[in-house]
Order: structure tokens, then C-alpha cells, then sequence
């Protein structure tokens, strides 16, 4: 073998090595990239960003590409690497006293393993580690090589695409056509939760971003303020009336109604008053000021409902049951408190929803549950309730007097189901049918309890 060979054959093997790592590289750094890094940097990038977006666009297709790539100039490295290495192994051996039976043999052992780890290390590993470390910057660089040799070799890819996804399908598997790159909100609140926990977080900023995610899958009934809490007024009542409302609940709008709530007219609001002269006041009637007001099912989604409720100047909607009576009302308050936490002003009831007592809580009886589980240590199970008042109703079978109590069994993911914690709650005020504050104190569980002393 001349000189010229070696040399030539040697070129043709770093050649080769490179090739390995492009393809690695393209497929790493295509797979961590998230689609809208690629989108905002397409759109204010050069041509560089531009082939990036258009190889992320076509992923899969990409990353069978750099398959086929990596599995070409591996095996033609090895075809020529091999033979090379072991040819200029052989004097090194034969001058180290190696028996020449053994001679043939060796060499070529020694040969594939310098072969196939100078092609592991610089064409895979190195690649690799360059791809996860800076994606969009090794994907700028290596994504119009990939796409060029993708566009040459579709034949080749669409053949061992079919024959693959004709595998899974016998597996009764559906093929994806895209590697999934975003998250769902259930993934990233389980992220941030995992971040607050190990301090990457600080608990106010991971309780803000927690409730953000999951404002839009709740749903209008969650974030109403129930029928029975609204304070309304009739199309008779006057401005004055208005006034004096407004004075006595500290509330700003109202919706006027012609019997009751399911013959709501529309909504009145404070500044309205301004529309009417002091001498007129006592005579107006609200009826004639009234705006209407959308009404939304109560399974409306909170996105589509904040939509609902911006849209209207007066930011309140009304929310309808299956059955087409009114159910409760809600405002850009009570959305934005969902997400802020609770807003509380002069005019706000003095006691907080939530007060500790001692060894247990005090709640108001209109909590929804998962409000009070994150509010306090009590996780009670499914049922069909929506608030801790209903649990108790509930659990009782009856509506409730001040001062009766009852036993509930919460749920601790950790315990065994036979020893479930066990809370007693007691009613501590009624407001007319509806349980308005309880007690939460935990107790000695069931199971402890009927152990023998």
C-alpha cells in the first residue's frame, strides 16, 4: 500500500467521522429544541433559522434521515478504517516478538476496536454532548446538511419509515409522524410543584404560577359566587334603592330581576347612579338602567370564560345549570382571585376563609374542596359535592343546625387504605339551608382507635 493510499484512505476516515457526527448532532439538538424557540428565532432569524424550522417541521422524518446517515458512514468507515489500521499495525506487532500465527488475527481485533472507538468518541459522544450542551447552536450549523441529504434520500427513508411503522402497526401501535415538544398543564404543574419543593422556587411565585396553570380547567361553576349569596334587586326598586344597596353590602353591581334570579333583566352598577340627578333618584327606576348581561353554562371553561366576561363593560356574566335556571353569578374578581389568591377590601367580611385554630382550621362552609386541601391538611375523597359545606350536608344526610358534628374520613396517599386519617367537622354557623363556617380538627383514626389499650 503507497503512501498516497494511506494518506488518502486516512482523510477518508476523518471525512467519515465527521459525517457521523453531523448526523448525531442534527438529531440531538433537532430532538431538545423546543418548537417555539424554532418559530421565534425563524421568524426573526437569518437562513440558518429558516432550515432549522423547516428540519424541526419535518422531525421525524429528520431524525430517520440522520439514522440512515450515521448507519452509512459508520459501516464505510469500518470498511475502510479496519483493514488500514490492522495493515499498519502488523510491523509494530511483528517487531514486539508476536508470534506470526498471530499476527493476522491481532491486528485486526486491535484494528476494530481503534476503529470503532475513534468513531464513537469523535462521531457520536463528543456530537452528543455538543447537541445537549448548545441545541440551537449545533442545530444551526449541521440542519442544511441534514435536510440535503434527507431530500436526497427519500426514497430510501420512506422505505424504512413504511417498514417500521408496518411493525408497530402489527403491534397494535400507532405511529407518531412528530416527537411531542410541548408540555400538558398537568406535566408543568407537577414541574413547578417539584421546583417549589426543592426551593428552585419560592412558594409565593410557584402558588401564583400553580393556579395560572390550572385556571383553565376549571370550569364557571367553580369560580361562581352561588345563587344564594347573590344580593339582587327588583325592576321596581329605585336608584335610591340602588344607593342604599350598595351602602348596606358594600357591593358595586347588581342584577335586577322580575320575580327572581331566572328572570334576571339585566345588571345595574354604581356608577350608573351618576347618570341620574339627585331629584330624579327617588323615581327611576333600576329597570330602566338595567345593561343586559350574558349568561354562560356552568361547564364553561375559565379561558373561555374570562372571554365571556371581558368582553361585557360590566366584567360579571351569569351562570346557568343544566337545567336553565340561574346558578350563581361570577365577576373579573372572582377569576383574577383564583389566580392572585384571595382580594380582600373594607368591604369584605372581617373573617378570613380560611383561620387556624389551635390544633385544626376554621373554613368557610363555601370552599370548594381542593381550595381547602390546599389550604389546610384535610384531602377528602371524591363524592358528589363541590364545597366542604356539601361534604358535611353530606356526610350528615340531613341539613345541618349550629354545633352538630360529624366524622370524615380523608385521603393520605401515603397511608394504608384500613388506616385513612380522620377528621371531625363541626357546623359552626348556618346561613338559612346553607352550612356557612365549620371546624376541622383531626382525630385519632378508626383504625388506632380500635386497638387495644
Amino acid at each position: 500500500m503507497s503512501v498516497l493510499t494511506i494518506l488518502l484512505s486516512l482523510l477518508a476516515f476523518l471525512l467519515l467521522t465527521l459525517g457521523t457526527a453531523v448526523f448525531v448532532a442534527a438529531e440531538f439538538s433537532l430532538t431538545a429544541l423546543e418548537r417555539s424557540t424554532v418559530e421565534a428565532n425563524a421568524r426573526g432569524g437569518g437562513r440558518r433559522d429558516k432550515l432549522v424550522q423547516r428540519a424541526h417541521r419535518t422531525l421525524s422524518f429528520q431524525l430517520s434521515g440522520a439514522q440512515i446517515g450515521i448507519s452509512i458512514t459508520t459501516l464505510i468507515t469500518g470498511y475502510l478504517a479496519e483493514p488500514l489500521i490492522a495493515r499498519l499495525l502488523r510491523p509494530v506487532l511483528a517487531a514486539g516478538g508476536l508470534p506470526e500465527h498471530w499476527l493476522e488475527g491481532t491486528a485486526l481485533i486491535l484494528a476494530l476496536f481503534i476503529a470503532t472507538s475513534l468513531s464513537m468518541v469523535f462521531g457520536e459522544l463528543v456530537a452528543q454532548y455538543l447537541a445537549v450542551a448548545v441545541p440551537l447552536a449545533t442545530a444551526r450549523l449541521v440542519a442544511g446538511p441534514q435536510v440535503l441529504f434527507s431530500a436526497l434520500f427519500t426514497p430510501l427513508i420512506r422505505l424504512t419509515n413504511g417498514t417500521a411503522n408496518w411493525v408497530l402497526k402489527r403491534f397494535g401501535l400507532e405511529p407518531a409522524d412528530e416527537l411531542r415538544s410541548a408540555r400538558s398543564p398537568q406535566e408543568l404543574v407537577s414541574l413547578v410543584r417539584t421546583s417549589a419543593r426543592r426551593g428552585s422556587l419560592d412558594a409565593p411565585t410557584a402558588a401564583l404560577v400553580d393556579r395560572s396553570l390550572q385556571f383553565g380547567g376549571r370550569i364557571a361553576e367553580e369560580f361562581m359566587t352561588p345563587r344564594s349569596k347573590i344580593e339582587s334587586l327588583e325592576a321596581d326598586d329605585t336608584v335610591a334603592d340602588l344607593l342604599a344597596k350598595v351602602k348596606e353590602t358594600g357591593h358595586s353591581r347588581f342584577p335586577v330581576t322580575e320575580g327572581d334570579l331566572d328572570e334576571t333583566i339585566g345588571i345595574v352598577h354604581l356608577k350608573q347612579v351618576l347618570e341620574v340627578s339627585h331629584d330624579e333618584r327617588a323615581h327611576t327606576r333600576v329597570a330602566t338602567l338595567a345593561r343586559p348581561v350574558p349568561v354562560v353554562p356552568s361547564t364553561l371553561d375559565g379561558d373561555s370564560l374570562m372571554a365571556q366576561v371581558r368582553a361585557t363593560g360590566l366584567q360579571t356574566a351569569l351562570v346557568a345549570d343544566e337545567y336553565g335556571g340561574i346558578a350563581g353569578m361570577v365577576t373579573v374578581e372572582d377569576l383574577i382571585e383564583e389566580i392572585v389568591g384571595d382580594i380582600r377590601d373594607e368591604h369584605d367580611e372581617p373573617t378570613p376563609d380560611v383561620l387556624r385554630l389551635g390544633s385544626g382550621w376554621q373554613v368557610s362552609g363555601l370552599l370548594r374542596i381542593d381550595e381547602v386541601a390546599d389550604a389546610t391538611e384535610f384531602r377528602a375523597s371524591e363524592g358528589d359535592y363541590e364545597t366542604i359545606g356539601g361534604l358535611v350536608m353530606h356526610a350528615l344526610g340531613h341539613i345541618p343546625v349550629g354545633g352538630e358534628s360529624v366524622e370524615l374520613t380523608a385521603f393520605d396517599p401515603d397511608a394504608p387504605l384500613d388506616e385513612q386519617p380522620c377528621w371531625r367537622a363541626t357546623v359552626v354557623r348556618m346561613d338559612g339551608r346553607r352550612v356557612d363556617l365549620v371546624d376541622l380538627v383531626r382525630v385519632v383514626s378508626r383504625h388506632a382507635s380500635e386497638e387495644p389499650g
